[in-house]
Parts: C-alpha cells; structure tokens; sequence
C-alpha cells in the first residue's frame, strides 16, 4: 500500500496558522473509479481513500506508516511567499 505524507497547508480563507503543524497520511488510490450503469454515479471499491490520518508531526507519521508496512511518499510544502505591503501604499 502506497500513502502520501504532507504538511497540511493555511487555507486561503483563514488568517491564521491554526492547524498548519499537522502531518496528513493519505493513502494513494490503486483502482480506477467505476461507473454504475443504472444511476451513471462514479464508485469504487478502495474505500482506504476516505480517510485522512492526522499526526502532530513527521516521526509520529512514518512510525505509524512503519509498524503497518505502508510505503510513504514525503510532499514537502512549499515556501511562504509574504507581500510585505504598507497600508499607505493603497493611497499612492
């Protein structure tokens, strides 16, 4: 089983860094989605997609991947860009 291990990232709809320490566990999806033929809705049978692992941080993340013989993928998050800007500058 393959999972993909990241940082979760600040939402654009917030102005804080709440929640930004965590490390998400996600398991990487190894069927393709099926179609139902009578209502047209697309399923599958990999029902490990649904859930998503929290961990305060990364040891705590590839320990539990280890001791359930998960192979991890490490995202690495990108870098803050910060726009530094005076409030001034909106009146020049």
């Amino acid at each position: 089983m393959n999972a993909r291990l990241y940082q979760r990232p600040k939402s654009s709809m917030q102005s804080g860094r709440a929640h930004t320490g965590q490390w998400l566990l996600e398991m990487e999806r190894d069927d393709r989605l099926r179609q139902d033929p009578l209502t047209g809705w697309s399923g599958s049978g990999f029902t490990e997609g649904q859930v998503r692992l929290a961990f305060p941080s990364q040891q705590a993340a590839l320990d539990y991947a280890a001791a359930n013989d998960i192979a991890v993928e490490i995202l690495p998050l990108g870098p803050r860009h910060l726009k530094l800007q005076a409030y001034a500058d909106n009146f020049r």
